[in-house]
């Protein structure tokens, strides 16, 4: 079993991080590559750590093998501040070794210390694997469904 450290993303880590973050779009929910410059936009957005943060998970030789995503925002119904967790993927090889539990916690943790109301996320209906890891440490389903729609500007714009 590989020992891996849970710890904040970092500038060095970019070139193994921008790599997970293609196989989670690419190979692992087979969405479109996004632009590489739109990537690295993101990546070093994230890095400043003020609209979001990134954690990775980190074996002892330094390789990177899975990452986690906060977005930071509001909730008007808690009248606080919340953290969503848009991303949690660690790769196939290291799975089921503990590495998202750390990365989970991580997350959790960063929210409580930092004062979030809520931490929250989704995954997809299909994803029976994260389903039961997210039950396991203790995530509540939700009654609510999530939309979204491809922003256009149209008629009463």
């Amino acid at each position: 079993m590989t020992q891996v450290t849970v710890r904040e993303a970092v500038i060095q880590d970019i070139s193994q991080l921008k790599t997970l973050m293609l196989a989670y779009i690419v190979d692992f929910y087979q969405y479109r590559q996004p632009e590489d410059e739109k990537l690295n936009g993101l990546i070093h957005h994230l890095l400043e750590q003020k609209d979001g943060i990134q954690f990775v998970a980190e074996t002892e030789d330094g390789t990177l093998v899975g990452f986690a995503t906060l977005y930071f925002t509001f909730s008007t119904l808690r009248a606080s501040k919340i953290a969503v967790l848009n991303d949690l993927y660690v790769i196939e090889a290291e799975r089921g070794q503990g590495a998202a539990a750390k990365l989970f916690a991580a997350c959790k943790g960063y929210a409580a210390r930092h004062g979030y109301a809520n931490l929250s996320w989704t995954t997809a209906k299909d994803n029976f694997r994260a389903q039961a890891f997210y039950d396991k440490v203790g995530g509540d389903r939700s009654d609510w469904l999530t939309y979204s729609v491809n922003p256009t500007i149209g008629i009463g714009d």
